[in-house]
């Protein structure tokens, strides 16, 4: 099927491999940036306690940043199966109840943020010396959450439609407006967390509006339509947005264990290391979305091969992408690893000063952290190979794996036994262990093939 400038059926796998990831990869690697940026900001207008607090706010927004993609992989997969079959209005309307589930869960969670956020600051662990620049942060942050989910949705819509480069100058753009705001609203302004707070939703507001105004005026095929409020209709729509919050939900899995690790490891390094720990770890913390937004990428690129050319019937191409996406994967993880390694000294310092207790913890923990990066990445994409092919159970199960089965045990007990080094190991074991997991799953089935 020939649709806009690229022939998911019939393109070479690779080439439409390169075509979808250079674009992803570059708007994944803008937004990842934005967060460093933000950090270093951050780090050097209000100290390491701004840091410290922004970690702690971190772990829930990550939580409805995996929603968002719960609900875009799922309409994805669905609408790419239906393109496939030349069902372009059925395709429709799946995109169309995705976006209308993400907006009423940002509004529910924006409301709770807004009106609660002492009780939610203090359960996420605020110390009481941060805890006001927490609250800060939650309540000025609190409206981006709807522009977040749309463009969580909006992304894997776009490049569904053939407008790869388009989904990656959104999240350019929103990066440059964050990057400028960031340093106005820190510095000049003297805003402190909230000036970080306002630039982030300012930025992730612009990016979200582009998003809605292409598919709403400009897609080529996957435009939104009206809803239809019958009863009839809204059974259907549940009964879609269920389908495909199941698809994707080890998506959600994903982003969950990206907050596990950010909630658990505070927990930890606050009752061996105090703020100073967590000021460590949350350097680390504004890292590690830039190795799972590569994990993403590599993904979210092979996901629209996959799942077209599963639901054409040509398994061929799809055993292609999959192999394609993991050998990507691996690249990725050792690059980025070999450079946590040999300049942990340089990336700690530019968001706090040598001499600074939080920045000498960071640069000693950065190895052992990276240890973790080359399964963390090849995970990533192994989950998403499943996802595309709407094999929910392995994808879920290696999800939760990787999350809270082995992520929580392992920052538990290995402190216990190694001391401070256990706490930087907790993720990499886990994520090792989560691999030869999975590779032994394959094996097992492709030997009884």
């Amino acid at each position: 099927m020939q649709r806009d400038a690229i022939d998911l059926g019939r393109l070479k796998v690779t080439t439409l491999f390169r075509r979808y990831f250079i674009p992803t990869l570059m708007g994944m690697v803008s937004i990842s940036a934005v967060t460093v940026a933000d950090g270093v900001f951050v780090g050097r207008g209000v100290g390491s306690d701004g840091i410290a607090a922004i970690n702690i706010c971190y772990a829930p927004m990550l939580v409805f940043t995996g929603i968002g993609l719960m609900a875009g992989i799922g309409c994805s997969v669905v609408a790419s199966i239906h393109l496939a079959r030349r069902k372009v209005r059925v395709a429709r309307m799946n995109v169309t109840q995705a976006f209308a589930f993400v907006t009423l869960a940002a509004a529910l969670a924006a409301a709770a943020m807004i009106a609660f956020p002492r009780p939610l600051s203090l359960a996420l662990g605020a110390s009481d010396h941060l805890l006001p620049l927490v609250m800060d942060y939650m309540v000025c942050y609190a409206p981006a959450l709807l522009f977040q989910l749309w463009t969580a949705v909006g992304l894997f819509v776009i490049r569904l439609d053939g407008a790869p480069r388009l989904a990656m100058w959104c999240s350019v753009v929103s990066a440059a407006v964050n990057v400028v705001l960031d340093w106005w609203f820190i510095f000049p302004l003297g805003m402190g967390v909230r000036g970080a707070a306002a630039a982030t939703t300012i930025a992730i507001a612009a990016g979200g509006a582009i998003v809605a105004g292409y598919l709403a005026l400009g897609a080529r095929t996957l435009r939104l339509c009206r809803v239809k409020w019958s009863l009839k209709s809204l059974r259907l729509s549940l009964r879609n947005i269920g389908y495909q919050c199941r698809i994707g939900s080890s998506a959600l899995l994903g982003e969950a264990t990206m907050a596990v690790l950010m909630f658990t490891g505070n927990q930890v390094f606050m009752r061996y290391l105090g703020d100073d720990g967590v000021g460590a770890f949350g350097i680390a913390c504004y890292y590690a979305p830039f190795v799972f937004m590569i994990g993403g990428a590599v993904a979210q690129s092979a996901q629209p091969i996959i799942s077209y050319n599963f639901g054409a019937g040509d398994v061929r191409r799809v055993r292609t992408a999959g192999r394609i996406a993991l050998a990507t994967a691996f690249g990725c993880g050792a690059v980025v690893a070999a450079a946590f390694v040999v300049w942990p000294c340089r990336l700690v310092g530019l968001f706090l000063p040598a001499e600074d207790a939080a920045a000498q913890l960071a640069v000693a923990g950065f190895p052992l952290f990276a240890a973790g990066f080359i399964p963390f990445v090849v995970n990533l994409a192994a989950v998403g190979y499943y996802q595309s092919l709407g094999r929910v159970r392995p994808a879920t199960a290696f999800a939760l794996l990787r999350g809270c089965l082995l992520l929580v045990p392992a920052f538990v007990l290995l402190p216990r036994w190694l001391g401070t080094p256990g706490i930087w190991l907790a993720m990499p074991l886990s994520e090792t262990a989560t691999l030869l997991l999975i590779l032994l799953f394959y094996a097992l089935r492709r030997r009884r093939r």
